[in-house]
């Protein structure tokens, strides 16, 4: 259940499952009714699917690289009523029918680290550190923004420094919003916005704390109020308005 019981998906029992970061992603994009999203390894939906509950007239598509997890994407689209087009296949090696596409924007929650050999090569672990290099993963992505459109990811701390290096010349105005899990510590994820043929400053924001408190209480809900309308409403960011 997300966003406060206005979406159900289906989650496999094992393996990777959405959670907290694909609906913050969704909560950043800035698309508008009628403007088209792609989603790049978009598991079983959650992030395009949440952005099509919050903007009516969105049209979204994904594409995932598992095909057990594609299918129950398509079929969350179906149970929420949302109209979705998924593709299944690799960001190294592209669908034909995507090829050619573009879209207004782009969102990608790639997975957070490198691949490593001694790990399960299951859906928990594809989500987590799949195979392919990062730099292949956001190569794709910019080669799918359309002109004017925007990139926006989700990616950890550490590895900040290999996305702008990959996006460097092939996107601009640049955004970076770090989040910190509390005040006081610092920053292990960051959501990204970036635009096509943009020509603003680069901007580091300020770190958006995603818990009140310096420690968790169990039972409790201790989102900060920004964070808690995006997670339980669907309210989007204004970061990046």
């Amino acid at each position: 259940m997300f966003l406060g019981g206005k979406l159900h998906l289906r989650q496999p029992a094992h393996g990777y499952r959405g959670g907290v970061d694909p609906v913050l992603l969704a909560g950043a994009c800035t698309v508008q009714p009628g403007q088209s999203v792609l989603d790049i390894g978009c598991g079983v939906g959650t992030v395009a699917l949440c952005i099509a509950a919050r903007v009516s007239g969105a049209n979204v598509s994904g594409l995932e690289l598992l095909p057990d997890y594609a299918a129950m994407a398509r079929q969350n689209a179906d149970d929420n009523g949302i109209d979705m087009t998924v593709y299944q296949g690799d960001v190294a090696a592209v669908p034909a029918d995507l090829r050619q596409l573009q879209f207004d924007h782009v969102v990608t929650n790639p997975p957070f680290f490198k691949y490593s050999t001694l790990s399960k090569d299951d859906g928990k672990h594809t989500g987590r550190a799949g195979q392919t290099p990062l730099a292949t993963w956001l190569d794709f992505a910019a080669r799918r923004v359309a002109p004017k459109g925007h990139l926006t990811l989700i990616q950890a701390m550490p590895r900040l420094g290999e996305v702008l290096a990959a996006l460097q010349g092939r996107l601009g105005s640049f955004i970076v919003q770090p989040l910190a899990s509390r005040a006081g510590r610092d920053p292990k994820l960051f959501l990204l916005q970036a635009k096509k043929s943009g020509r603003a400053d680069f901007q580091l924001k300020t770190a958006i704390n995603v818990h009140v408190g310096d420690h968790h209480v169990d039972g409790g809900n201790d989102y900060t109020p920004q964070i808690a309308q995006v997670l339980r409403t669907g309210a989007a960011f204004s970061i990046f308005d």
